[in-house]
């Protein structure tokens, strides 16, 4: 682990960190400040907070499954350095809209940046993993993954706290000024040209999206692999969209408390990608995800249970961050949430980096980038599935049971992966 740190000492690695963890820390302020806006100021009804959330991170996902074909065709293919400094450039032309969406409580605005948003992911994702093979030497790639998960992470946790501390108008301003700051560190990202012949780039988004995924899914671990991670995103997409409704409704708290659940899980998946790095000591293997997800639905179960035991506030009044944290159940709620986002981080981080060691050095773009095809495709189901259970009067806390549920499938499929890749094959 202390190996893994001292990458933050290093160029290879340092500008890339900071410029992926001031994009996360952005994203994570706009859409909290925005969800947290619509749920508290907008909204009073329970099944139309679910579904702004649901059309949220539905717009944010859409370019993740229109654009992930391409993004990685041209980050295989190109100076990914570059690609990453025009990307920064664009988040600051995103970021004004966003802050007009905010300034001015105009809600298409808002969700015409949360869609830009996911256009901007989607061409910068495949290139944050795709780039630590080709500055890391391999037994840092596990470690330098945990630590830009962690950070990741970490980054969401700032900016969902600072959502949920000052008004939109100030967000709005922060965004510009993260946005530009991204900017500078992107620029000081060591090249890192394309190390194949530059193939023509097929703007056909339908034909090539299947081109893709169809090149990926046919090797059998990568398959297994992609498809371990997209449970997650499922899993995932379905908790952001019932939390900020499971706070206000459920644990009848007031908005810093919607802040502070996003906030522990992001501490937990943090925790997780660092755990697991240190007890598969840099090897990459799935050897622990089959535990660590059945692990994860457990503790979502536990969460179902505090939510029956809890005491919720007088008709029409919403506990405050202080009188919840002196609630008699709230160290079981903590508790069961932080224990589903270290199991989640301890489940994901490995896999990730197993899809970029097990691929030649100009393919990795596009293999993360077929696996954010298909984990978009989980991501849309499962925030379909949210909104369609809410719609048929399903509660909160039954949609939780699903995900538990998920998680078994989740096991599923990792031992499957296990089993062909073992710690020795991960690494050959």
């Amino acid at each position: 682990m202390t190996t893994s740190f001292r990458l933050l000492g290093q160029r290879r690695f340092l500008p890339l960190f900071a410029t992926q963890f001031l994009g996360a820390f952005n994203d994570n302020l706009f859409k909290q400040a925005m969800v947290l806006f619509a749920t508290y100021s907008i909204y009073s009804d329970a099944k139309k907070e679910a579904a702004f959330s649901a059309i949220a991170t539905g717009l944010f996902i859409l370019p993740f499954f229109l654009l992930s074909a391409l993004s990685g065709q041209l980050a295989d293919s190109h100076d990914k350095a570059r690609i990453v400094r025009i990307i920064k450039t664009a988040e600051i032309a995103i970021m004004i809209v966003g802050a007009a969406g905010l300034l001015f409580s105009s809600v298409p605005l808002m969700l015409g940046a949360v869609l830009a948003m996911g256009a901007h992911s989607t061409f910068f994702g495949p290139i944050k993993y795709a780039i630590l093979p080709q500055h890391l030497r391999r037994e840092e790639v596990l470690g330098g993954t945990g630590l830009v998960e962690a950070g990741t992470y970490i980054a969401i946790l700032g900016g969902t706290i600072l959502a949920g501390l000052i008004n939109p108008k100030l967000a709005a301003l922060l965004v510009l000024a993260v946005a530009a700051i991204g900017w500078l560190t992107a620029r000081e990202i060591p090249p890192a040209p394309s190390s194949g012949e530059r193939q023509p780039l097929d703007l056909h988004i339908v034909r090539a999206s299947i081109t893709l995924v169809s090149a990926t899914l046919h090797i059998p671990r990568l398959f297994l692999s992609i498809l371990s991670i997209s449970f997650f995103w499922m899993i995932g997409a379905v908790l952001v969209i019932e939390f900020p409704p499971l706070v206000k409704n459920v644990f009848t708290a007031d908005k810093q408390v919607a802040s502070l659940f996003l906030a522990i899980f992001s501490i937990g998946v943090a925790m997780g990608s660092v755990l697991v790095n240190r007890l598969l000591a840099g090897r990459v293997s799935a050897r622990y995800a089959p535990a660590s997800v059945i692990a994860m639905g457990g503790f979502v179960l536990l969460m179902v249970l505090a939510a029956h035991r809890w005491v919720p506030a007088d008709e029409g009044a919403l506990y405050s961050f202080s009188a919840f944290a002196h609630h008699p159940g709230a160290p079981l709620v903590a508790l069961s949430l932080l224990g589903v986002s270290v199991t989640g981080g301890m489940f994901v981080v490995p896999l990730y980096a197993f899809l970029t060691t097990t691929v030649e050095s100009d393919h990795t773009a596009r293999t993360v980038a077929a696996n954010n095809i298909v984990n978009s495709g989980a991501m849309v189901i499962g925030a379909v599935g949210a909104v369609a259970l809410a719609a048929v009067g399903v509660s909160v806390l039954e949609a939780l049971i699903s995900v538990a549920v998920l998680c078994l499938g989740a096991a599923a499929i990792s031992w499957r992966l296990h089993r062909a890749c073992d710690g020795i094959a991960c690494t050959q």
